[in-house]
């Protein structure tokens, strides 16, 4: 059993959710980011989550932040209000350790309470790993944009996956 807690982001746990955020920029596999972003240019986003509409969760292990989940709207229009993008990022000193499952599980544990009735995630074709913990969840392939992003000069794909939450 993995010793974490989850808890609500609150403001001084920015920095390390921005610095995992950046540390993924590189990879060019998990972000449509080409440079790193400041801890200032995430404040709005910040200030958008809130616990009981769309959160921003911490993974703590060990006393360090190990991961986060971010629920955002899909799109600004109240019709959409039941349905959410999600966003998982894993400090990779604690990958490969099935944060990501344990994220996921809470989420879809927590959606109706949060009147979600529908997660959906945008992935690129080329992250297998995100695409695997996604369908290993239930997600299934809702769409897809053939070369909307160009990475170092290659086109790459991404990928709308799916799932219904479905009330216990």
């Amino acid at each position: 059993m993995i010793d974490i807690t989850i808890e609500d982001a609150a403001l001084q746990d920015l920095g390390a959710i921005v610095d995992i955020y950046n540390s993924t920029v590189s990879s060019r596999r998990v972000t449509a980011d080409l440079e790193p972003v400041s801890v200032e240019s995430r404040l709005q986003w910040f200030h958008e989550h809130t616990p009981d509409f769309r959160p921003l969760w911490v993974v703590r292990s060990g006393g360090d932040i190990a991961a986060w989940l971010s629920f955002q709207s899909f799109y600004d229009r109240p019709a959409y209000n039941a349905t959410a993008e999600l966003s998982i990022y894993i400090d990779e000193r604690h990958r490969a350790r099935g944060l990501g499952s344990i994220l996921l599980d809470r989420t879809i544990g927590e959606c109706p309470r949060l009147g979600i009735k529908s997660l959906i995630g945008f992935v690129f074709a080329h992250n297998e790993p995100s695409l695997a913990l996604l369908a290993k969840f239930g997600f299934e392939r809702w769409g897809y944009l053939p070369g909307v992003t160009e990475l170092e000069g290659i086109e790459r794909d991404v990928v709308i996956l799916g799932r219904k939450i479905t009330a216990n």
